[in-house]
Parts: C-alpha cells; sequence; structure tokens
C-alpha cells in the first residue's frame, strides 16, 4: 500500500456510520422452538444452510435443519439444486411430513 491509498482510508475512516450498503433487511424465523411444534402444512421462512446432490437442508429455526428434496425444490424440473437455491438464502417453505423419531423434517417450495 502506498500513502495514497492509507490516506482514502483515514479519509473513510473519520466518517463513522456512512455505510455505502443498502439497509439489510431483519429475518425472523416462524414461532417454532422444537420439532414437536411442527406440523405438516405448516408454512415458515427459513434460510439455505447446506446444498446437496439431493437437495438443499434448510434452517427453519430448530436446532436439526429440514430437507428440501430436489423434487421439490420448483414446479419444474430441476437437475441441479444449485440452479434453484443459494447459500444463505432466503426461502420460504412449507412442512411435508415431520418424523418425530428420526428427528427428519421434509420441506417443499412448490407452489408458495
Amino acid at each position: 500500500m502506498g500513502l495514497p491509498t492509507l490516506q482514502d482510508i483515514v479519509k473513510e475512516l473519520e466518517k463513522p456510520g456512512l455505510d455505502p450498503r443498502g439497509m439489510a433487511q431483519p429475518f425472523e424465523f416462524g414461532n417454532v422452538r422444537s420439532i414437536e411444534d411442527l406440523s405438516p402444512g405448516m408454512i415458515l421462512p427459513g434460510i439455505v444452510n447446506n446444498i446437496t446432490n439431493f437437495g438443499a437442508f434448510v434452517d427453519i429455526g430448530i436446532k436439526d435443519s429440514g430437507l428440501v428434496h430436489v423434487s421439490q425444490l420448483a414446479d419444474k424440473f430441476v437437475s441441479n439444486p444449485a440452479d434453484v437455491v443459494k447459500l444463505n438464502q432466503q426461502v420460504t417453505v412449507r412442512v411435508l411430513e415431520v418424523d418425530l423419531q428420526r428427528k427428519r423434517v421434509s420441506l417443499t417450495m412448490k407452489g408458495i
């Protein structure tokens, strides 16, 4: 780094509170605290936290993430889940099935 770069940095640091980024959208999970609170048909907000070849895992505000199978990602055929969702993307999902014994939640993004 040269002197002009350092001068630019100091000049920008002298302006506290000025952020060139836009306002961040606050995110809130639904009123679900545990897997027992879930029931089929519930529509919830979530955040994609993992993408695999067979679908995407979505954090819906409980300990275990729910799975959106690749066949449930969109109303059309999807061969690669990464074409439809991105990591940390905010999505809306519907609960298809809740397996309390295995602690698994099946989700869909179809028709939402």
